[in-house]
């Protein structure tokens, strides 16, 4: 079986400084080349493996020299039959103009070497201002090969109808282009893993019949790799998501009246108790959240292989103050309370010395209790609470706000193209948080459900990063087809075992 039998070959091409490497980094998951902001940075065609089967087949992926002068490149291509041409070619241009005759190799390189073309271009300009591309598609239709167009340089992600404007745009201004077989975006700097297979879809679709089976098989080790990397991502934000939602922080009891009296006054805003045993326990509640939300980041960035630091900041901020107090109240501090009331204020009581905070059922064991007094009541609080001590926990709203910015940290690194170098946390687009609130909308009793069946062993947490992993990858899987409506991921079980089937055993690529 020769090299060409069972190996497929992308030629990623454009003019001169549009992101080629930057995108193939984005692509293979891996830093290759050069990049920075000037004009020939690649001098030479170089081959990158891509995709590898268990079966020995490839997918590689060239990254080439960009396109110069290309009007002057495409009149220098016509001669490149006649011994004049090959002379002005091998000895002229090769010794007296450099990166001229890197443009020629780099276009003989995809005639010779590729099986479709993979033809970048800047989204930041009109078609109509591009005055490089219609040179250009002259030398691709030279080659003979089919032509991808992707659009990069598009900017942080938009709104879907706004992108497919911008795509029509494209279309219609290549329409009279037959080699150009598909437009797609293909930002380096903000693309999803959803929109390569899309590509990968499209290349399939453009081979000539005979090689398409092959393709096939190299995009289902793909797929299933990013299903496996998606699955993955689920679990790891539902483990975090279920310490953060079974965290508690106990709060020791008031040793004294004048303690008691102090938590009293800080409970009911009078004043602000240095070294109150709540405040301790909520700022150690914070430092915990702010742990986990930064350890699952980095989790997520090693798994789409990404490096950088992780951050809190607007996590904290959203949920910093929803505390769930679930306080003991002290026998001692009741039976001070207690005295301070009578009647129909006895809950109050039991209110107050526990912090302000409403005791729901509390109450009501409260009022039966009343007769065995204030002691009896505390006893009769604790005992309906089932608490034998104080501690603070996240309420439910508090939890709400984690998982949806879950959800939206997983949108960030999975749309965060490796070429921008390390990760760096930016705004959500406000369409995503829209998204992602519609996705999580008719999954809320779920949630709440769960919320209210946090127990404190063990096995609890367990059972709840479970349920929260089958949650988030609903709610997941909403949202990408949400985003991408025009992508067919195979999500189905069925696709699914199809494809592990066809990737059984070891891959060469690290999973992005």
């Amino acid at each position: 079986m020769s090299r060409r039998d069972n190996t497929l070959a992308l030629s990623l091409v454009s003019h001169t400084n549009i992101g080629k490497t930057t995108l193939a980094r984005t692509l293979l998951g891996r830093d290759i080349g050069t990049v920075r902001d000037a004009t020939h940075v690649t001098d030479f065609a170089d081959e990158h493996r891509m995709v590898d089967t268990p079966q020995g087949e490839c997918l590689t992926l060239w990254d080439t020299p960009g396109f110069g002068d290309s009007v002057r490149l495409a009149k220098r291509m016509k001669q490149a039959g006649n011994p004049i041409g090959w002379l002005l070619t091998e000895v002229w241009d090769r010794w007296r103009d450099r990166a001229f005759w890197a443009s020629q190799m780099a276009l003989r390189n995809v005639r010779d070497e590729a099986d479709v073309v993979l033809y970048l271009v800047s989204a930041a300009e009109s078609p109509e201002a591009a005055g490089y591309v219609a040179p250009e598609m002259e030398l691709l239709a030279w080659t003979g090969l089919p032509v991808i167009v992707l659009l990069n340089q598009l900017g942080a992600p938009g709104q879907p109808a706004q992108e497919a404007a911008e795509i029509e745009r494209w279309r219609r201004h290549l329409a009279g282009q037959p080699q150009v077989r598909a437009v797609l975006p293909m930002d380096a700097f903000a693309r999803c893993w959803v929109q390569e297979l899309t590509l990968l879809q499209a290349i399939e679709a453009a081979l000539p019949t005979e090689r398409q089976p092959l393709m096939g098989r190299l995009r289902a080790v793909w797929q299933a790799q990013r299903l496996a990397t998606f699955d993955t991502a689920m679990r790891t934000l539902a483990d975090s998501l279920a310490r953060i939602a079974h965290a508690r922080e106990t709060v020791p009891e008031a040793g004294s009246l004048r303690t008691a009296l102090r938590q009293v006054g800080s409970a009911l805003g009078l004043r602000r108790e240095e070294g109150d045993p709540r405040q301790k326990a909520q700022e150690a509640l914070i430092a915990r959240l702010d742990s986990e939300v930064r350890s699952s980041t980095s989790d997520l960035l090693r798994l789409h292989a990404l490096e950088g630091q992780a951050a809190a900041e607007d996590i904290l901020a959203r949920v910093g103050s929803q505390f769930d107090r679930r306080e003991r109240v002290g026998t001692g501090t009741a039976a001070v309370i207690g005295g301070m009331v009578s009647g129909a204020l006895t809950g109050l009581g039991a209110d107050l010395a526990s912090g302000g905070l409403t005791l729901g059922g509390g109450l009501i064991a409260g009022g039966v209790l009343g007769a065995l007094g204030a002691v009896g009541l505390a006893h009769g609080v604790n005992l309906v609470r089932g608490l034998d001590e104080s501690w603070l926990g996240w309420q439910p709203e508090a939890l709400e706000a984690v998982v949806e910015a879950a959800v939206l940290r997983y949108l960030a690194v999975a749309h965060f193209g490796r070429g921008r170098g390390q990760w760096a946390q930016a705004e959500a687009p406000t369409y995503w948080r829209e998204v992602v609130t519609e996705a999580l909308a008719p999954h809320r009793e779920a949630f709440d459900q769960l919320w209210a069946a946090r127990g404190r062993e063990p096995e609890a947490e367990s059972a709840t990063a479970a349920r929260l992993a089958d949650l988030l990858g609903q709610v997941g899987r909403q949202v990408l087809n949400r985003l991408y409506p025009e992508v067919s991921v195979g999500w189905s079980a069925g696709v699914r075992g199809a494809l592990a089937v066809q990737v059984a055993g070891p891959v060469a690529v690290p999973i992005t």
